[in-house]
């Protein structure tokens, strides 16, 4: 199982053994990120693994790891890699390669409210707050025919999780917890 054509193979199997078993509800995901304390560092701790996260030295950090919305990019072309991954087995579409290069924009003048938008002359900054134009570019070596990898590209585009999260965001709540009795200060 030297070549991806291989490791195909073997996804192919355990996808079908995987559908074969009983179908069970939503599974619970957990992340747990603590701020390091003479560095800011943030440590994402999922399950067995760590992630360290990291500003460059310009925001006060020491570039030990990438920025969130750097992380952001690196999880929609982990899913989308993966999708195509699960889909080419399935659909029995032979790749020989596979790279996803994700590109996006984060403006950090979105920070600061009190500047005015350079583009629009608008009272604040009038940009998002959040990353965004997310596109990404697939690298494909197979010798399937044009219309099975169009095929292969409309499925990964209707099931990656993390791709359509990004098009069809949701709510999230939010809370703070105090550790403490009292405030300090």
């Amino acid at each position: 199982m030297s070549t991806l054509r291989g490791y195909l193979s073997h996804k192919r199997t355990a996808l079908l053994t995987r559908r074969a078993a009983p179908v069970q509800g939503p599974v619970p995901l957990h992340a747990h990120v603590t701020a390091e304390g003479r560095s800011g560092v943030r440590r994402i701790r999922i399950r067995d693994f760590q992630i360290l996260s990291d500003s460059g030295p310009d925001f006060a950090g020491y570039d030990l790891g990438p920025g969130s919305p750097e992380l952001q990019a690196g999880v929609l072309g982990s899913c989308v890699t993966h999708i195509f991954l699960i889909k080419a087995a399935e659909l029995e579409i032979p790749l020989d390669s596979l790279e996803v290069d994700v590109r996006a924009e984060y403006d950090p003048r979105a920070q600061r409210p009190d500047e005015a938008d350079e583009a629009s002359g608008a009272e604040g900054t009038g940009i998002p707050v959040y990353p965004q134009n997310f596109r990404y570019q697939v690298l494909i070596d197979s010798p399937a025919p044009d219309e099975d990898l169009a095929r292969l590209h409309a499925e990964v585009e209707r099931v990656c999780p993390i791709l359509n999260l990004i098009r069809h965001p949701q709510d999230i709540s939010g809370s703070v917890v105090r550790v403490r009795d009292e405030p300090s200060g």
